[in-house]
């Protein structure tokens, strides 16, 4: 690890560049300002967000305009803590919320940041110029993303942090669920997390749906009762579920929440659908009086996420399938898009032996 007057300059990341074309490269580390701290990344959660950066050159309508750094899901030590005295102090371990809430032109509740219209996130073409994500040996963060690890949460399983207060935000958004029966459509990472939160907060009863036996077999691993093919129509509208968590992301899935959810129930939608109209069964929402709560991004509840994380509450550790070093990448990205096959994937960004 360098020392404080020995801050790099440059540091291998993960870029992409266009559409197919993914690349682990050398980047300036910018010089921290006096409310930033240099913080040496341990380790990196791959996002859906990523993968569509990579696959497609654009995150919904999120286009890229020039090469981005990626990497939001991201865990680490503080090298360098910030000049003015806010934040952690060098040595800290850290989870890092990476959104920075911003002003616009829309109106938005104060209590919600994460709908303000002006919002940043780390590793997002949302705005020009784009802002750089973390998905580098070392990055230059905002002293008031820093989230300071308890003793005895390693940084490995904090690094679902972030993903799990997506999934926490999600649950938060259909109220209480204590003794009551949830159904989670599409069982991928958030799904599984889904999964996990639900768990904790109570639920009597939980239904995981997928297409893949891997995911159905995660959602098992972190407290689902039962796990339904998502091609079961029949056994899915069986369900009857007070809560269901959308989160496919697919105008099919929705459906299926949609179908799954008992008269009067709640169905929130966190797997975001393309942009642009998309079918869905809305009279069937209409005269069974479902309500259809949107759910993005998350506010403060990554706090509460690295409390349960750190007391074992909330027990995500099967949600973690594959690890690959830096210098492996390009491989982990391949393994992340197969979600028949991969969970969470982490890189490692720890330097290999001898560098």
């Amino acid at each position: 690890m360098p020392g404080i007057h020995e801050l790099p300059t440059t540091s291998a990341a993960v870029v992409a560049h266009a559409a197919g074309d993914l690349r682990i490269e050398e980047v300036h580390v910018s010089v921290p300002g006096s409310d930033e701290a240099v913080v040496e990344i341990a380790y990196g959660g791959i996002c859906g967000s990523d993968l569509h950066y990579w696959l497609h050159g654009a995150a919904g309508e999120s286009i890229l305009r020039a090469p981005l750094v990626l990497g939001h899901e991201i865990v680490g030590t503080v090298l360098q803590a910030a000049a003015d005295g806010t934040g952690p102090a060098a040595g800290t371990a850290v989870a890092v919320h990476p959104a920075t809430p911003g002003p616009g032109a829309a109106r938005y509740p104060e209590d919600r940041p994460n709908l303000s219209p002006g919002c940043t996130y780390l590793g997002s073409a949302a705005r020009f110029p784009h802002t750089d994500g973390a998905f580098s040996r070392y990055a230059t963060l905002p002293a008031r993303m820093l989230r300071p690890l308890p003793e005895g949460l390693s940084l490995r399983t904090a690094a679902l942090a972030e993903p799990a207060a997506v999934a926490w935000h999600a649950v938060a958004r259909a109220g209480d669920v204590k003794g009551k029966t949830a159904l989670v459509i599409g069982s991928g990472p958030i799904g599984a997390l889904a999964v996990a939160v639900l768990k904790r907060a109570g639920a009597r009863r939980i239904v995981a749906v997928d297409m893949h036996p891997k995911p159905l077999e995660i959602a098992r691993a972190v407290g689902a009762d039962e796990v339904l093919k998502g091609d079961d129509a029949e056994a899915i509208a069986a369900v009857e579920a007070d809560v269901v968590i959308e989160s496919s992301g697919s105008h099919h899935g929705l459906a299926s929440a949609i179908k799954g959810a008992v008269r009067g129930g709640k169905v929130v939608m966190v797997g975001l659908l393309p942009s642009g109209p998309q079918p869905v069964l809305i009279s069937l929402a209409i005269t069974r009086e479902l309500e259809l709560l949107g759910s993005f991004r998350f506010n403060a509840e990554i706090d509460e996420v690295i409390a349960a994380l750190a007391d074992g509450t909330l027990f995500v550790d099967p949600v973690v399938t594959h690890e690959f070093p830096l210098d492996r990448g390009l491989e982990a990205f391949e393994v992340a898009r197969n979600s028949a096959e991969s969970g969470k994937v982490l890189l490692d960004f720890s330097p290999a032996p001898g560098e």
